[in-house]
């Protein structure tokens, strides 16, 4: 059974869909033992709760400086014997000894298809923004294993997504969630519980 631990920043929608995903069997011989969020405010909080998976809040502004945080979130992974961590919109540098200490056990989904639209900066809705200035007509979500550059790791699954001429950032961050990123994140999950990766 994969224990997999899920890190999070926001509402969460990239967690329900691996949740549901392990309660419809889309996702097999994986368990969710915990979710940790940087936001006391997060959503995804609220998404665990309701779920029954135990969530945790560790946040960079509750410790003196970024080496005890990074200590803390390091602890609780270990704690919650974690088999891989699914970076779910977690908005905080992952340091560069927990990418070491779990060296391709960390998996990210980015909503563009890498090399477009990735690297420092390009996170939310500022990658669709930067989709629609270069005038793309196809942009889409990357799975990928996290290494110590941004958006850099080897990649796992992608999936395309059209640009529609009348798209708002908005609009493109919903349909690209949901036809890319709420289907290849629990696919990539499910690959790896079952030794496809």
């Amino acid at each position: 059974m994969l224990k997999v631990v899920v890190l999070v920043s926001g509402g969460g929608t990239n967690l329900q869909a691996i949740i549901d995903a392990i309660n419809s069997k889309k996702i097999t011989n994986t368990e969710i033992v915990g979710v940790i969020s940087n936001n006391k405010d997060a959503f995804a909080l609220e998404r665990a709760k309701k779920a029954g998976i135990s969530d945790f809040v560790i946040s960079p502004k509750d410790f003196q400086d970024r080496a005890d945080f990074n200590d803390a979130l390091i602890e609780k992974i270990d704690e919650l014997k974690a088999d891989l961590i699914v970076l779910a919109g977690f908005l905080v540098v992952i340091p560069p000894k927990m990418i070491e200490k779990y060296r391709n056990r960390i998996i990210n989904v980015h909503p563009s298809l890498i090399p477009s639209f990735c690297g420092t900066g390009f996170y939310g809705l500022k990658v669709h923004e930067a989709a629609l200035e270069r005038g793309v007509k196809i942009t889409g979500a990357t799975v990928h294993f996290v290494d110590e550059g941004t958006d850099t790791g080897p990649i796992i699954l992608q999936k395309a997504v059209e640009v529609h001429k009348d798209d708002t950032a908005k609009i493109l961050q919903q349909r690209v969630m949901k036809e890319a990123e709420w289907v290849i994140l629990p696919e990539a999950i499910n690959l790896i519980a079952n030794g496809k990766i």
